[in-house]
């Protein structure tokens, strides 16, 4: 969160930017519930329905440069399983500069981590109606919601204690 915050004021990468990067992850990861809240921010952000159409559907040639480097390193960041080549990274670091990659990165993995939310509670309700998701154990999603719920509390207590 402390990577998030500090992004978000750098103003290196745009609130505008920074949903379209968003909602290629979420396109690969298939989270209804990111794509339906940050399809909305990026529309509120700026974002023409054409133009967030042709992110949902990856289809990310037409974009600029200037967009079209981030953007398809998210997807191979998504789609790689959150293992990207390292010669990808070098072409963002290289283009964008170090800070703004690591931005861009900190979305890349804010959003990752909202996805894994997402699809763990559908994963959860899917099992509840009967129809387990064939990829995952209610251990794997009980781990992941339980984490999520302990995480921020036990983060601000380590805040508290170091601070002091």
């Amino acid at each position: 969160m402390d990577d998030l915050r500090k992004a978000a004021r750098s103003g290196r990468v745009s609130h505008a930017f920074a949903e379209k990067i968003m909602m290629v992850v979420t396109s690969v990861n298939g989270c209804r519930y990111c794509s339906y809240g940050h399809s909305r921010a990026a529309l509120a952000a700026g974002i023409p329905e054409p133009e967030l159409q042709k992110i949902m559907a990856l289809e990310l040639g037409t974009f600029p440069e200037n967009e079209a480097v981030a953007l398809t390193f998210a997807q191979h960041y998504a789609e790689s399983c959150c293992k990207p080549d390292p010669a990808i990274w070098q072409r963002m670091t290289s283009y964008y500069g170090e800070e703004t990659a690591n931005d861009i990165m900190t979305y890349i993995r804010m959003i990752t981590f909202g996805n894994l939310l997402g699809n763990t509670f559908d994963a959860i309700l899917s099992r509840f109606s009967g129809k387990p998701a064939q990829s995952s154990t209610l251990w794997s999603e009980l781990g992941v919601l339980l984490g999520a719920i302990w995480m921020p509390p036990l983060r601000l207590l380590l805040r508290l204690f170091k601070s002091k």
